[in-house]
């Protein structure tokens, strides 16, 4: 009678597990989540991240060709590492956040690409311009909770963020890194 029993509450334990996995996620918890990014200026590595976003998402990791997503970044909440770094890529040289406040994403297709792996394609607009881009997407179960890790490497002349003599990569370098941590919860 014991391992009859002690066998029901392991298999209702796992079939508890399964259902928490297969939840479709539909909140993100900004506060549990993250938007960094780094670079090199004159060689040396420089990290930054931002402060005020949205993402929406509506994403069940068993059915993927389902899921959507999108990601709205406030670009005058960079933290860029000073006041004064801060203040120089808000101006029209760089993010011009008077004319273009925010930077979007927004997926148009999620396919499975291995276990809790999958590969994003989307819209990344920035500056006015709009550029299509794709990247890996790691999805780790945490109780109920998804979280969602992954990362591009943006080409900054593509949006000519760095306009006049920061048009030229020698002192800033083209290649910036994202990368992004979101926890997700499952919606009702």
């Amino acid at each position: 009678m014991f391992k009859h029993s002690t066998l029901a509450l392991l298999l209702g334990l796992v079939g508890l597990a399964h259902q928490a996995q297969a939840a479709e996620y539909k909140t993100v918890a900004i506060d549990k989540s993250k938007v960094t990014f780094s670079y090199k200026q004159m060689g040396v590595s420089v990290d930054g991240h931002f402060n005020k976003f949205v993402s929406q998402m509506s994403f069940d990791p068993a059915k993927p060709a389902n899921a959507k997503a999108s990601i709205e970044i406030e670009l005058a909440s960079v933290d860029a590492g000073s006041s004064e770094a801060d203040e120089e890529v808000m101006g029209k040289s760089w993010f011009n956040v008077k004319s273009f406040p925010k930077a979007t994403f927004v997926s148009t297709q999620i396919k499975p690409a291995g276990t809790q792996q999958f590969e994003v394609t989307g819209k990344l607009s920035i500056k006015g311009q709009t550029r299509d881009i794709a990247f890996a997407l790691k999805h780790t179960p945490q109780g109920v909770n998804g979280v969602f890790t992954g990362g591009f490497t943006l080409k900054r002349g593509d949006f000519t963020i760095g306009e006049g003599p920061w048009a030229k990569f020698d002192i800033v370098a083209n290649d910036i890194q994202v990368n992004f941590q979101l926890t997700a919860q499952p919606g009702k």
